[in-house]
């Protein structure tokens, strides 16, 4: 007897198979693409590092060949920062002005529909003016421009590949994480930065949040072909400090939710200020800036440069306290000319430091005035150094596992928590805005006025 299958049955059948097979397709194009933008992010990243290491060194070489010289010593540092700054604005401001700054402001505009990417101009110029700013000394981080020729990395390929919107952020917002995580080598901290800080442009889904997870790991890997895997800053590791300390860690979050308030809005008032002059003035100043950067360096190499030496000479320091405090004012100063000059570079790096350099002036008053504990000063420079990062970013998952990830150091978990948290909870109820929210905001109203 003949089996007779109804129509509808057939036409039923074809529907589950395309509901499946469809999805399918559709999921293995868009993880495909990912690890595609997280290659090219990896390779950008490292070349980016290498080239910014091997310029550094050169102005270093340079700088020591006049070392003993009355006048050059610093009048050698000063001219090539002073000249390596104004080439890198010049070229930003001639080719593509979206390229100053850190940029993660405009990936995030982008996101939201508020901004465009021009990935074939942007990608140039903000790796060329990118080096030539940080390998200059001026007190910016690689973390910026890679966060952003990542994002514009996978734009690219959104558009190589002809994807719809959808796939566009996420590919967007995958290159940007990989970005993080070519920079520093922290994956997941990568990972947590594209769901917290991107929390309002990324389109959230099961296969999006892989996507992004795919990229970070193939620019690790990359990466770490180069690095090794070996934490980004080395250092001591630290015991887990007794319960009884922990309000100590919540005064400390308390001091940087502050300080994240008065720097961000320090921050928008330099901007606001130099980009206001009219454009010959500007350009003294833009020289002047370099000058005295490359001036302050000469004389104290640890008030310049991106902050990664710095702390690790922080860190090992055992000289006057007074000395930290110090350097940790006068790094302040220069991160903030250096920022707003409008020379692309990211202020991650920067902000490590001071969080760094007031953690342990913090914790070597504590072992004055609280010695029965016998805490390390070390245990607070790394709690400061998430702390700054979530105050003024208002991300405080991504500070948490940045700090860990940096230095290693898992066993500080609870008081990153309690510093962390209590920084992010003081900074928003002090009526303060996320600094790239800030950015973004100032961007968008002077295009409109313009």
């Amino acid at each position: 007897m003949k089996l007779i299958i109804p129509k509808k049955t057939f036409q039923f059948s074809a529907r589950i198979n395309q509901a499946f097979l469809m999805p399918a397709r559709y999921i293995a194009v868009l993880l495909g693409l990912s690890m595609l933008t997280g290659l090219l992010t990896g390779i950008a990243g490292t070349l980016f590092h290498i080239s910014v290491d091997s310029v550094f060194h050169w102005r270093n070489e340079l700088i020591q060949q006049f070392n003993q010289q009355p006048v050059l010593h610093w009048l050698i540092p000063s001219l090539s920062t002073a000249l390596m700054l104004y080439l890198a604005l010049f070229i930003v401001r001639r080719f593509a002005p979206e390229a100053a700054g850190s940029g993660i402001q405009e990936i995030e505009g982008a996101l939201e529909g508020s901004r465009e990417i021009f990935w074939h101009r942007l990608l140039p110029v903000k790796f060329i003016a990118g080096v030539l700013t940080i390998g200059s000394g001026m007190v910016m981080g690689r973390e910026g421009p890679t966060i952003h020729m990542g994002g514009s990395l996978g734009h690219m390929v959104s558009k190589v590949f002809k994807t719809n919107n959808d796939n566009k952020n996420t590919l967007i917002t995958a290159g940007a994480a990989a970005g993080l995580s070519a920079a520093f080598n922290t994956p997941l901290a990568a990972i947590l930065f594209a769901i917290e800080e991107m929390r309002a442009q990324f389109k959230y889904g099961t296969y999006s949040v892989q996507a992004v997870a795919l990229a970070v790991f193939i620019a690790a890997v990359v990466v770490r072909l180069y690095t090794g895997q070996v934490p980004a800053i080395n250092m001591s590791h630290f015991a887990a400090p007794p319960l009884t300390s922990l309000p100590l860690f919540f005064i400390l979050g308390l001091v940087f939710g502050t300080l994240g308030i008065l720097f961000n809005r320090a921050l928008i008032i330099g901007l606001d200020l130099l980009s206001n002059t009219q454009s010959d003035i500007n350009t003294l100043l833009t020289l002047l800036i370099g000058a005295v950067i490359g001036y302050l360096g000469s004389l104290w190499p640890h008030t310049t440069g991106s902050g990664d030496l710095t702390l690790l000479w922080a860190m090992e320091h055992t000289g006057s306290i007074s000395l930290l405090i110090l350097l940790f004012f006068v790094r302040i100063a220069t991160t903030l000319l250096s920022y707003s000059s409008g020379a692309p570079g990211g202020i991650f790096a920067p902000m490590l430091a001071l969080g760094t350099l007031l953690g342990l002036w913090y914790g070597h008053y504590v072992n004055i005035y609280f010695p029965t504990l016998d805490l390390q000063p070390g245990l607070f420079a790394i709690a400061g150094m998430g702390a700054l990062f979530a105050a003024t970013v208002r991300a405080p998952l991504t500070g948490i596992a940045l700090s860990i990830e940096l230095t290693n150091n898992y066993s500080l978990i609870l008081p990153l928590i309690l510093t962390v948290a209590t920084a992010t909870v003081t900074a928003e109820l002090l009526g303060g805005k996320p600094i790239y929210s800030l950015l973004l905001e100032r961007t968008l109203k002077r295009e409109h006025k313009s």
